[in-house]
């Protein structure tokens, strides 16, 4: 028995999420069915994120038990000859057998774009949130530094989460305006459930001036989510990587 990382990337959009569901096309459940094509083994993969409908990956960070003979390099090449095209191995290698995906990782990062021009938005509508309005950039950037630190973001967490504390440290958080884009790259030592999305909607009501900047400070001292921005749609939104100790 073997156990197995990969990394991966795929274009979320005709996937209802990362993880298995019934009667659903997901993530998961795709590579599982190239792993069993190749292998005849049934595998469970675990992830290190979640991601919902329509969110998209960059670094996506996977892994499996294995009980096949293919070295842990070749599953990149194997598996990539039996994905959709939207859905890509990037890198793959033999682990230590009580590696976990999610568990493991020390560091998250996430982006999320927003597309600024009203022509060219037909071709971006799956991949940024179309967003054309007049917005304070400034105002925004400062709201992104208060959000930076150890925080309680009970705030920017959608209901259902059954977490046992809601205590994150961000430690980047930038929004850049390039061309017609707007990007947010944030990271953290871990993100609750819709936190970016949710960070995101507040910062486009920053951004709008319906929410002052300062503002920030009360939204997470309250520790309640109404007070917070409205949930960024998801396909804005990309997991860009995941980092662990060296392992």
């Amino acid at each position: 028995m073997q156990r197995i990382k990969m990394i991966l990337e795929y274009d979320g959009s005709n996937y209802h999420g990362f993880q298995r569901q019934i009667n659903a096309h997901t993530i998961q459940a795709e590579i599982e069915k190239s792993i069993y094509n190749m292998s005849g083994e049934a595998v469970s993969i675990s992830a290190a994120g979640r991601t919902d409908a329509g969110v998209h990956a960059l670094g996506q960070v996977v892994a499996f038990n294995t009980n096949s003979s293919i070295p842990g390099a070749k599953w990149v090449m194997a598996l990539n000859s039996n994905l959709p095209e939207d859905i890509r191995i990037l890198n793959s290698q033999v682990v230590a057998a009580d590696f976990h995906p999610q568990f493991c990782a020390h560091k998250k990062s996430y982006t999320y774009l927003i597309y600024r021009q009203k022509q060219g938005a037909t071709f971006y509508r799956k991949y940024a949130l179309l967003n054309s309005e007049a917005l304070c950039l400034e105002d925004m950037q400062r709201a992104c530094g208060i959000i930076e630190g150890r925080h309680d973001f009970r705030a920017f967490c959608a209901s259902g989460s059954s977490v046992k504390s809601w205590e994150r440290t961000v430690t980047a958080c930038k929004l850049h305006s390039q061309g017609a884009f707007m990007r947010l790259d944030i990271e953290a030592d871990g993100f609750l459930y819709n936190m970016v999305r949710i960070i995101m909607g507040t910062l486009i009501e920053v951004g709008r001036q319906r929410i002052s900047a300062d503002r920030l400070f009360d939204i997470i001292a309250s520790h309640d989510r109404a007070n917070a921005g409205p949930t960024a749609v998801p396909q804005g939104l990309y997991l860009r990587s995941v980092e662990y100790p060296a392992l």
